[in-house]
């Protein structure tokens, strides 16, 4: 059985920091890229902010460039999402999904249509 399972989210002030957890399993964690996505409250999933490969490939959207950090413990088939510098619009739910890392570029990225597992997310609020 897949599974992808985030955790870490909560409640934190503006300008604070989230570490935000994917543990996956039931799948070929080194053939997919793993991908962090967001829904904010009223608002569609918004395409993938950052994603990451085994082989190391990171891709960001520019609007969390800098404040957010995708990495991996490979051996653990888990990514982490670092989300520093917090604004009270990054209040979201979180989720994690794979995509088959092949169809993962820059330009793709973004396609929810790519990612075929997901997580059911995690809440994030952050308070002015």
């Amino acid at each position: 059985e897949v599974q992808l399972v985030e955790s870490g989210g909560g409640l934190v002030q503006a300008g604070g920091s989230l570490r935000l957890s994917c543990t996956t399993s039931g799948f070929t964690f080194d053939r997919y890229a793993i991908g962090w996505f967001r829904q904010a409250p009223g608002k569609e999933r918004e395409g993938a902010l950052c994603t990451t490969s085994t082989d190391g490939t990171t891709y960001y959207q520019d609007s969390v460039k800098g404040r957010f950090t995708i990495s991996s413990d490979n051996a653990k088939n888990t990514v982490f999402l670092q989300m520093n510098s917090l604004l009270p619009e990054d209040t979201a739910v979180y989720y994690c999904a794979a995509a088959p890392k092949v169809t993962i570029t820059r330009q793709t990225m973004t396609s929810k249509l790519l990612y075929d597992y997901w997580g059911q997310g995690t809440q994030v609020i952050v308070s002015s």
